[in-house]
Parts: C-alpha cells; sequence; structure tokens
C-alpha cells in the first residue's frame, strides 16, 4: 500500500479541550522519554519554553496524545499554522520512536528532527514517519513544517 502524505491539519484554538485524561503526575510521558509526565512534557504545555527542538517535538506528540491541542497551536510557527486544528476523535496515539535529530540544540537557531508516532485508529494500527523542521522565534523554539507519510504499521 502507498503511503498517504498529508500536509496539513487544522485546528480552532477558541474550542480546544483535552480530548483525553491528562496523564496523573507519577505516569509516565507520552513521549517515551521514560520521564514522568508532569517533569518531562507537562510544564512544556503550561507555556514553559522548550531547549530544544527535540523536546519540542516530543511535548507537541505529548499534545497530540493527551489533547493538549492548544500547545500545537502556540508552538507552530505563524507563517505556516494553519487557522483551525480539530481533534481527532478515534486515534490514540500509543508510541513514539525518536530515529535521528540534525541541529536543534540549545546554541542553534534551526533544527530538525525525523521520527516515527504509532497511533490507533478505526481499528488499525498505523504508523506517521515524519522529519520536522523547526526554528528559533523570539528565543522560543517552533515547529514550522514536516515531510509527513502515514503507513500501516507491520506487526
Amino acid at each position: 500500500m502507498a503511503p498517504t502524505v498529508h500536509s496539513s491539519l487544522v485546528l480552532r484554538a477558541a474550542t480546544l479541550e483535552p480530548m483525553t485524561p491528562l496523564p496523573a503526575p507519577t505516569q509516565k510521558c507520552p513521549c517515551d522519554s521514560g520521564a514522568a509526565y508532569v517533569t518531562c512534557c507537562e510544564p512544556l504545555h503550561d507555556g514553559e519554553s522548550a531547549m530544544t527542538a527535540e523536546a519540542l517535538m516530543r511535548s507537541r506528540y505529548s499534545a497530540f496524545a493527551t489533547g493538549r491541542l492548544d500547545h500545537v497551536f502556540r508552538t507552530w510557527h505563524p507563517r505556516t499554522r494553519p487557522l483551525d486544528i480539530p481533534p481527532t476523535p478515534g486515534v490514540t496515539w500509543v508510541g513514539l520512536e525518536v530515529l535521528r535529530t540534525v541541529d536543534g540544540g540549545v546554541l542553534d537557531d534551526t533544527g530538525t528532527v525525523e521520527f516515527r508516532a504509532r497511533f490507533q485508529s478505526a481499528d488499525r494500527a498505523q504508523v506517521m514517519h515524519e522529519t520536522s523542521r523547526f526554528e528559533r522565534r523570539a528565543g522560543r523554539w517552533v515547529y514550522v513544517e514536516a515531510d509527513i507519510a502515514v503507513l500501516p504499521r507491520r506487526r
């Protein structure tokens, strides 16, 4: 089966509410860092600035997984950000694997993160393979754009 390529998402910032219960303070973060959500991605979801492009990418993944789409919207570059990002009912994000990062460190102004995100949708396990580009804007990392392919998950 050929990959389905997605170029944009759509979000209405004014109507965003978490789609799933937020992880308990001691629960591991959805970004698969191994840290607790409360010390990993939750502070970024609540407005703290990511130190690296990878940290921002992980927090954006966790935001999709926990329904914190306000964070996805806030961390998207205004030049490429859509007007609306709707929730995706029926999609459960189940795992993240970072494949590589290029730049995106504390002293960089641009960075690239390649990753695979596993999700379940309509009784089908799938994998999204994405290479995301980030840049620093006013001292904060923001997502700019990505190359995305969604494939059936191989068991």
